[in-house]
């Protein structure tokens, strides 16, 4: 079912594998197709927060050779911030289990960064939001590792999953930033397009 009405009847085409993002906009009732190319996410060190993702979706963006006139193209990067460092996927248990202690018992930052990349032109919006946990025990974050899936996810937890149920104690901003794409935000300019 697609209720939201894209201005000018563009063709949505999201630049990402990512099911929490496709569920989203599904949910939201946008009508899209998937094209998604593999990128080395790799960036200049001297980056900080937004600019990272920024860089990132920018990035995704450009796989895309060539841009029809009624298409719109939607690539996005969610990051994990705190205490000026950056958390993305974690490379392995060890990792995972360090990003979850850095995590626990403190307030971080989730940023995701959108480009919409049209014909002629692209536009790209950063959205943060605040997520403050409570302490995690070893025995939860161990137990959170064992049983659920982390090695897909910014800073190795999912807001959605069991760890972000008994850990996140409030947040400020989007919800569905957290889980990967700001849709409110993602929906505003689609129809400004």
């Amino acid at each position: 079912m697609a209720y939201i009405e894209i201005n000018k009847g563009k063709k949505i085409i999201l630049g990402s594998n990512s099911p929490r993002r496709k569920k989203l906009l599904e949910d939201a009732g946008v009508k899209f197709k998937i094209i998604a190319f593999p990128i080395n996410e790799d960036y200049p060190v001297k980056l900080k927060g937004s600019e990272i993702t920024e860089y990132i979706v920018e990035k995704k963006a450009l796989e895309f050779k060539e841009v029809k006139d009624d298409e719109i193209i939607i690539t996005a990067d969610t990051i994990v911030w705190t205490q000026n460092e950056h958390l993305g996927k974690p490379k392995d248990l060890v990792e995972a289990k360090k990003f979850l202690e850095k995590l626990s018992n403190k307030k971080h930052e989730v940023i995701t960064s959108v480009c919409f990349r049209e014909k002629e032109k692209k536009t790209i919006i950063s959205e943060s939001t605040f997520v403050f946990f409570k302490k995690i025990s070893n025995s939860e974050i161990n137990y959170y590792l064992k049983n659920f899936v982390f090695l897909d996810k910014a800073g190795a937890y999912g807001i959605q999953d069991w760890i972000g149920i008994i850990g996140v104690k409030r947040i400020e901003g989007s919800y569905t930033n957290v889980i990967g794409l700001p849709v409110s935000q993602v929906i505003d300019v689609l129809q400004k397009l």
